[in-house]
């Protein structure tokens, strides 16, 4: 995209490097090898769709130690017992940044937490080329994350065709009503809305409620950022948007997981 946030900007331009530096450290061949014996997906969008249409929310509950705007989030970090937090917690699937620079991610954070509990994955990274999806791959997770603002419409699709060939799920994120279009014109299930604009970084429910009209029935709604209180749960649910994914709000309490139920007691019926 051509107006892609000047944040956002720095950290792309920094992804590939990395690239550059992991390639020079582990080939393209071997990595291919390394997702080919890799562990069975788990079901990403099966995890959200089977929990929506029990009339429960479909919530990816996130593992995130730290984040550019906020700084270290979690002293308490250990991926394995967050993870396993929120599946007593009720959590459908599991969100793992794995970026080093900006958010204190590690790839071993994802491996540690898919390892303590039989939730999907998803990888939550800022994914410019190939490499980076079959790392995902290879890593174990389930599901990876495309920022439509942080690619061209072609990256986009290449990028989307290539998860699915490895047999990964693919939320597709978007931040406004052009970026939905492009969105919507791949065949996935999955429509991530991030509430944070990645210009100011301010944060607005707003943004979930004004795209909902433009998308049909046949994909589910994933609201990103700004879920902070059962209030904007029940809010969300109100207008039919029943996947959410958490973090911050989560990350902050002694156990992310009693958290997380609390959050989503009142179900509606």
């Amino acid at each position: 995209m051509t107006d892609t946030p000047t944040v956002l900007k720095k950290i792309i331009s920094r992804k590939w490097q990395e690239i550059a530096e992991r390639k020079a450290v582990v080939s393209v061949a071997q990595l291919e090898q390394q997702a080919k014996d890799a562990d069975p997906v788990r079901g990403f969008v099966q995890a959200l769709e089977r929990k929506v249409a029990a009339g429960e929310s479909g919530v990816i509950a996130e593992i995130k130690k730290a984040s550019p705007s906020k700084g270290v989030i979690r002293e308490d970090f250990v991926p394995a017992d967050l993870a396993r937090s929120y599946q007593r917690g009720g959590a459908a699937c599991l969100s793992v940044l794995t970026d080093v620079d900006f958010f204190q991610g590690s790839d071993d954070y994802l491996r540690q937490a898919r390892a303590a509990v039989s939730l999907p994955v998803i990888r939550k990274d800022f994914i410019v080329d190939e490499y980076q999806v079959l790392e995902a791959r290879a890593m174990g997770a389930d599901c990876v994350l495309l920022i439509v603002s942080a690619l061209s419409v072609e990256r986009l699709r290449e990028l989307n065709d290539f998860a699915l060939s490895l047999g990964l799920d693919v939320l597709v994120e978007v931040h406004d009503a052009a970026e939905l279009e492009l969105a919507l014109a791949l065949p996935n299930r999955l429509i991530g809305i991030n509430n944070r604009n990645l210009h100011t970084f301010e944060v607005s429910l707003q943004t979930t409620y004004d795209l909902l009209p433009h998308i049909g029935d046949d994909r589910l709604v994933v609201t990103e950022s700004g879920i902070l209180a059962p209030a904007d749960v029940s809010a969300m649910r109100a207008q039919n948007v029943n996947a959410f994914l958490v973090g911050e709000a989560f990350m902050r309490q002694p156990d992310p997981g009693v958290a997380l139920s609390e959050f989503f007691a009142n179900e509606p019926l």
